[in-house]
């Protein structure tokens, strides 16, 4: 049995399926460059029927792009029962795009052959027989997506089986057993795989679905019974709850199975690519999303830190690097000293956790989480609050003053936001118009300081979220915001609490601007990590 497991990625067809999910022909090209790039094996580009016009345009342009990596495939279904092959609009349309692989779809489920198509047992068999054998005559690679085979198999073994040596029969490459409903547990994967695999001559492969949450778990055991392809979505999207997960699944085979899939330059760009492909798709990044997931590596628990730092693998399943992830120590009140240490680390290499500076940082954590601060989802505020511990943070601006109007009049809500502020010696008095107050707050802080900070353009408010902390008070409760920034490289995240929710907002959002500041140089305080005497203490700490 080789160990070489070939990677079919459905982004761009079953992905596209799953709700709020809509991919121009753009968007699609954008990831299938980047899946071939990352090495996957075959990029399924989508089904180019007559009433889908993007996709016979996928592949149009697709003719004409090298692909260094991937195959591309095209998707379809078996010839209708009334249809010769060659009179099948939808063969001739799989034949029409020149993809260089045609996977077709057939029934596995007597359910399915009585009740959708209503036709007899034997006539599904010749049309999966002949729809391949078509396809096949044409020079194709084909691959046969036996649809709903589990539940087939489940309902009725002899025939299931007959279904996929009917498509064995008719030439096919690849026969990939599909729990389309997503519904099957382990035990059942392995017991029907394992009666198909002795009956085929042919490779064969997987596609599973995430009902019952066990997508990525009957892949693997498909795979440690000889399946050499696996087929899945980045991220795991697709119809219902979604498709396996090639996010999970590819470093699972390459690190926990040790099969060849993407290899290990592939595997070090798959967050990216994770991170990448939730962008397109317009939807929030699934934070907890093993391995690639910015939870995935991120540790809380002070004790669980403390250990962390003298053996990584005392927490980790596997090294974060391995694939393009990083490690995160958050902090909270369960922190420890160790947790503190290690997160200022880049700020001062070596700092003991028990010294006072630490702890004095610690306890101060401590009672922002006890006012309703959770800087564990605002480490560009936390960077901030360390960096003004230890000195080395230069405020940009003296605040005099700022105030928001509201006017509410017959078109609407008028807003408008007057902010005074100090700026190296000189006042800056601006007024600014908005959605909202936050909004007109955020316009008239920027008129202010892009005078002198013209980096601050290219700052953009990504989301925007309160929190009532106390809503047995009422009105009057405390509210924490949380901003999410991005300058169109970097992603941070800041925190502001207040009983006045235009208060909080103005603290999380000068803390916005201030890290953008701080990260491009200009607020530090002189490089901290090299300023240290001989003795390796900061001349800060020293004074403290």
């Amino acid at each position: 049995m080789s160990d070489q497991v070939r990677i079919y990625d459905c982004t761009l067809r079953d992905g596209a399926q799953a709700e709020g999910i809509s991919f121009s022909v753009d968007d699609k090209l954008q990831i299938a460059r980047r899946l071939d790039e990352l090495g996957v094996h075959y990029i399924e580009g989508g089904w180019p029927n007559p009433t889908n016009p993007k996709d016979i345009e996928l592949f149009r342009r697709a003719r004409d792009l090298p692909w260094r990596n991937a195959r591309l495939a095209a998707f379809g279904s078996t010839r209708r029962a009334n249809n010769a092959p060659e009179d099948d609009s939808t063969l001739r349309a799989l034949i029409a795009t020149g993809a260089p692989v045609l996977t077709i779809f057939g029934k596995s489920w007597l359910l399915h052959v009585k009740e959708a198509l209503r036709i007899t047992a034997e006539q599904n068999l010749a049309l999966i027989r002949d729809s391949v054998a078509f396809l096949k005559s044409h020079g194709r690679e084909v691959v046969y997506d036996a649809e709903h085979f589990f539940d087939g198999y489940a309902a009725d073994p002899a025939y299931a089986l007959e279904t996929v040596l009917a498509a064995q029969e008719g030439g096919a490459d690849v026969i990939a057993f599909c729990d389309t409903n997503g519904g099957t547990l382990p035990g059942a994967v392995r017991s029907a795989v394992g009666a198909a695999k002795a009956r085929l001559r042919v490779p064969f492969g997987i596609h599973t679905h995430n009902d019952a949450g066990l997508a990525a778990a009957n892949s693997l055991v498909a795979v440690e019974l000889g399946a050499g392809q696996v087929q899945g979505t980045i991220n795991g999207l697709g119809e219902r709850c979604g498709n396996a997960n090639l996010c999970t699944l590819i470093p699972t085979l390459e690190l926990k199975l040790g099969r060849r899939t993407i290899g290990a330059a592939g595997l070090a760009r798959l967050t990216d690519l994770s991170l990448f492909v939730s962008e397109v798709a317009n939807v929030y990044h699934d934070h907890r999303q093993p391995y690639v997931g910015q939870s995935a590596f991120a540790h809380k628990g002070g004790v669980h830190i403390d250990a962390m730092l003298k053996q990584p693998l005392c927490y980790e399943h596997c090294l974060p690097e391995l694939v393009g992830n990083q490690r995160r120590f958050l902090l909270s009140e369960q922190s420890g000293g160790a947790t503190v240490a290690a997160k200022i680390e880049h700020l001062l290499p070596g700092l003991d956790k028990r010294h006072p500076t630490v702890q004095e940082l610690l306890s101060k954590i401590k009672h922002l989480e006890h006012e309703g601060y959770v800087l564990e989802g605002a480490e560009a505020s936390v960077e901030i609050l360390a960096r003004r511990a230890l000195g080395s943070f230069r405020e940009p601006f003296r605040l005099i003053g700022f105030r928001t109007i509201n006017r509410q009049t017959p078109a609407g809500s008028e807003v408008e936001a007057i902010v005074k502020l100090e700026v190296n010696g000189r006042v800056y008095h601006t007024v600014a118009d908005g959605d909202g107050p936050v909004n007109a707050l955020d316009r008239a802080l920027r008129r202010a300081l892009e005078d002198v900070y013209p980096q601050l353009a290219k700052v953009t408010l990504r989301d925007y979220k309160v929190r009532v902390l106390s809503s047995g008070d009422g009105t009057a409760a405390r509210v924490r915001v949380l901003i999410e920034s991005s300058d169109g490289e970097h992603v941070w995240s800041t925190i502001g609490v207040s009983e006045n929710i235009i208060e909080a907002s103005w603290i999380a959002l000068l803390d916005s601007l201030s890290y953008k500041l701080l990260r491009d140089g200009l607020l530090d305080g002189g490089p901290v990590a090299s300023s240290a005497t001989e003795t390796g203490e900061h001349p800060a700490l020293a004074a403290s």
